[in-house]
């Protein structure tokens, strides 16, 4: 069975894979969701949802570090990867143990592509298409939704020291986009670093502080206050802007709910 990744890169399969490794938490949950749970042999310590498999599946590291003599143990039939969150170097150095499937994800459509394509190599198509259509369902809903809703020019934050924000290029823009979030450094690319005392110039009406991959919490909303005036700063789960597959399932739920609730009428 031959495919291509998502950087046009063929696979060579001989069967249907049925030892997985993942090293991107968005993908596992993914997979669990499409009914894969018991073909995953390995995992990164970052995939946490759902909450049990870090204690019932292998951890072979990190999304940039990860155990090649713990992967070539588990003798997987596939190793998923992603890339952004894996570097280059881990890439080749596990081409010698199995296939490996590369996904590139900018945009949502990027996204139902890649689960199309996991239903087909793990034989769950089914499975895919009611994730894809509850996908297509909820985005509608909340297009519907937004449409009438005013822009809002929002900083997105996922690091402190250095500080860096999500710029264009990168799925959370295009996610922040879709909620009618202008985002104010579009004209920078992919995770630039700031300077958050040039900040004040870019007229922001909303700063938004991811829960990852930085754990921002109230202590650094009182140090970006500091350098603005009458800017909301809100602390948001980065999951649902940044975990693409089934996650998207329920994220603009939570979309609508940070409108009404948190932006709209912040306590």
């Amino acid at each position: 069975m031959s495919s291509k990744d998502q950087l046009q890169g063929v696979l060579e399969l001989k069967n249907t894979p049925k030892r997985i490794i993942s090293l991107v938490p968005s993908q596992t949950e993914l997979l669990v969701d499409l009914g894969l749970e018991k073909a995953i042999v390995g995992i990164t310590k970052f995939c946490v949802h759902p909450p049990h498999l870090t204690k019932t599946k292998t951890i072979v590291g990190g999304t940039k570090q990860v155990n090649i003599e713990k992967i070539k143990q588990l003798q997987p039939d596939i190793i998923l990867c992603n890339k952004e969150e894996n570097s280059l170097d881990i890439v080749k150095q596990l081409q010698p143990i199995a296939p490996i499937h590369i996904s590139d994800i900018y945009t949502l459509e990027d996204s139902l592509a890649l689960i199309r394509v996991y239903g087909k190599l793990f034989l769950k198509e089914i499975a895919a298409n009611i994730i894809c259509q509850k996908i297509n369902d909820e985005l509608a809903s909340f297009k519907s939704y937004v449409a009438n809703k005013p822009k809002i020019r929002v900083a997105y934050f996922i690091w402190k020291t250095p500080w860096m924000v999500a710029a264009n290029k990168t799925f959370i823009h295009y996610m922040l986009g879709i909620n009618k979030f202008y985002n104010v450094y579009a004209d920078l690319e992919r995770y630039p670093e700031i300077n958050i005392e040039d900040m004040q110039r870019r007229n922001i009406d909303t700063v938004l502080l991811s829960s990852e991959p930085f754990p921002f919490n109230e202590k650094h909303s009182k140090i970006i206050e500091k350098h603005l005036n009458s800017t909301s700063i809100i602390l948001v789960d980065g999951e649902y802007f940044s975990w693409y597959g089934s996650r998207l399932t329920r994220a603009f739920k939570y979309f609508k709910h940070l409108r009404e609730v948190t932006i709209l009428n912040p306590e």
